[in-house]
């Protein structure tokens, strides 16, 4: 930076910010100042947003007698200040884009981290009334399979992990060699579909148990089932089978369902909550299928109005209005936020999903789906 008395050099890296990020002022290598931005006229942007690291060397300041750790706020003070305005406004630039970039790269994670949550939330409510995001057809064209060819039919054991919200890989095909990430490791954990489900007295339900390994991936070879009914009423059918029959007492209550499936000398259990009822809600029907995945987010802000969210269908986009007090409070931590969008997600896809519904059963719907989504919430 050149001015009337001389030249200022400065040496600045762009970081991660942090309390430790400072810009030190220093005269012909000497440090005179640790923190730039404790002089006066220069609490400003960016030397306060913790961003920059380095120094800044400027030889032609007058320092106070006597001490080396003073500067004399003169005319030559005034020259550098002056002559800072067209680096402040590069280096706020690159700021700015810094800090554009991690936005989108938390907004990446965190849709991520909540469309897993969901699938995983859709595999355990019942699939007759949260199958909404057509999992299993999606899966298959993302394996290149593009849904079955011209003439042909899904296979009978596809069409039950479709009734059931089963959202798994399916066998490589005979005629491809099988890469090494499509086998399976060791027996990890289980998971039954749906692991909460309402059925009136005396009917009957298939559950279906899920073993999987370290990353989720079906879990086939060496398994032996045992289903038990550990709580409350009722009867199964085909106990030692992966998948099961539940005959509904006679009596309403509640039932708990646990499966153990061993792999050798690995054991693995998953546990299934029913609720046996006199009566459904009649205004309950199968859900509106959205077939074109879990919609994504973005931010509008309109700080001053009352709406937190919204959808757009045209774009299959939930809009968060970042200027609602509660969104405010919410990016205080980032688990927080991510909760806080969850329960948006929820909000908008029961609205969405049940329509026609009253409002008592929107809310009890609502409750529901957050509860188990948050549970398969995993922190980023």
């Amino acid at each position: 930076m050149r001015t009337t008395f001389g030249d200022a050099y400065a040496e600045l890296y762009l970081a991660q910010p942090a309390d430790d990020c400072r810009v030190a002022l220093t005269r012909s290598g000497t440090r005179v100042v640790e923190d730039l931005a404790t002089l006066p006229g220069l609490e400003r942007v960016p030397w306060t947003l913790r961003y920059l690291q380095g120094l800044l060397d400027v030889p032609f300041l007058n320092l106070t007698p006597g001490t080396r750790s003073g500067i004399v706020h003169d005319e030559r003070f005034a020259a550098l200040v002056n002559a800072l305005g067209p680096l402040e406004e590069r280096l706020n630039g690159l700021i700015e884009a810094q800090r554009k970039a991690e936005e989108e790269q938390a907004s990446r994670q965190s849709l991520r981290a909540i469309q897993r949550a969901f699938h995983e939330a859709m595999v355990a409510l019942p699939p007759e009334e949260y199958d909404w995001f057509d999992v299993q057809a999606r899966g298959r064209q993302e394996r290149g399979g593009g849904g079955a060819r011209s003439g042909e039919v899904g296979t009978a054991d596809d069409q039950r992990e479709g009734e059931l919200g089963v959202a798994e890989p399916d066998a490589p095909d005979a005629g491809r060699q099988r890469q090494f990430f499509d086998y399976a490791g060791p027996l990890f954990s289980v998971v039954v579909s749906p692991a909460a489900d309402t059925v009136r007295v005396g009917e009957v339900r298939r559950l279906r148990s899920l073993p999987r390994d370290r990353s989720r991936r079906r879990v086939e070879e060496d398994l032996g089932f045992a289903w038990a009914i550990v709580e409350g009423g009722g009867t199964l059918e085909g106990a030692a089978d992966q998948e099961v029959q539940f005959r509904a007492p006679a009596a309403p209550g509640l039932a708990r369902l646990q499966v153990i499936v061993t792999q050798r000398d690995v054991t693995c259990s998953g546990e299934a909550m029913i609720t046996v009822t006199d009566t459904l809600e009649s205004a309950i029907g199968p859900a509106v299928v959205n077939a074109r995945g879990l919609p994504g987010y973005t931010y509008e802000r309109a700080a001053g109005e009352l709406w937190r969210s919204r959808f757009d269908p045209e774009r299959n986009l939930i809009i968060v209005n970042s200027g609602h007090r509660d969104f405010v409070f919410a990016i205080r931590t980032r688990a927080l936020q991510l909760r806080y969008l969850v329960r948006l997600y929820a909000k908008e896809l029961v609205l969405m999903n049940f329509t026609g519904v009253p409002p008592d059963q929107l809310l009890e719907r609502m409750i529901e789906l957050s509860l188990y989504t948050e549970d398969k919430l995993k922190p980023i």
